[in-house]
């Protein structure tokens, strides 16, 4: 299946669709602006005609998976009821466009959820739609409350399992956000297929090995999985669209 850069879709019919905005600040007033903004912009946000779910993110260093925060990268994760609305809104509402008018650099991509478990919040908020198949470019979400007593033993694996994922040859995209430093992780990450996703879950190492340390711990309070199909995205970062390194592998 290719990727569509104007996110067209190859099937009929409304589907509810997420957006995933990556918002880069120069040092200095840009950044004091859009930390301010993690508190501020919510008004703003909850007026956007047609929005759902929605979260205001700040990232970690390195490639964001650190609970040292990195005050140069923010994200708005949102749901809209179709790509079209989502496409029209993340381009059209001003608390959009002011971010977009302050940044550097800025990156959207739009999602179809195709499966999800768990909560955020106390809300399922994407609703999965299997019809649309898991043919070609797959995004991974994980969000989890990490409860206090386990915070200090899930960092200390954290940077093993970044090594991993940043050596992995098959990732296009990948970045931790998160809404509290320490306490809310949420990883995302594009793979060009449903194999090569599942080759790095099921891996034996720092991975995989979190993962079962977080099931016989009990680490999380609350958690989140979910997949989606990848429609198309907008803008670049660091200079470029991150789809393009699928480009040829789907």
């Amino acid at each position: 299946m290719s990727i569509f850069r104007d996110g067209r879709q190859k099937r009929t019919g409304a589907i509810q669709t997420v957006s995933l905005s990556f918002f880069r600040f120069a040092p200095g007033a840009a950044r004091l602006w859009a930390f301010a903004m993690m508190g501020l912009a919510r008004p703003a946000m909850r007026r956007i005609e047609g929005i759902g779910f929605w979260k205001l993110l700040g990232s970690g260093t390195g490639e964001g998976f650190t609970p040292v925060p990195n005050t140069g990268v923010y994200a708005i994760l949102a749901t809209w009821p179709d790509l079209e609305t989502a496409r029209a809104r993340t381009e059209s509402a001003s608390i959009f466009r002011r971010y977009a008018a302050r940044s550097v650099e800025n990156w959207q991509v739009f999602l179809a959820p195709v499966s999800v478990r768990g909560r955020w919040s106390g809300e399922t908020p994407f609703g999965a739609d299997r019809s649309t198949g898991q043919d070609g470019p797959l995004a991974a979400l994980t969000r989890a409350t990490i409860r206090p007593r386990a915070a200090v033993r899930f960092w200390q694996r954290v940077p093993d399992i970044s090594t991993v994922i940043g050596s992995d040859p098959n990732v296009a995209f990948k970045i931790g956000v998160g809404e509290v430093p320490l306490f809310h992780q949420v990883t995302f990450s594009i793979w060009p297929d449903a194999a090569s996703m599942a080759a790095f879950a099921r891996a034996d190492g720092p991975h995989a090995r979190a993962v079962r340390a977080v099931r016989d711990g009990d680490w999380f309070s609350e958690e989140l999985y979910a997949r989606f199909r990848v429609l198309g995205d907008r803008g670049s970062w660091h200079g470029t669209s991150p789809l393009r390194r699928l480009e040829g592998q789907t």
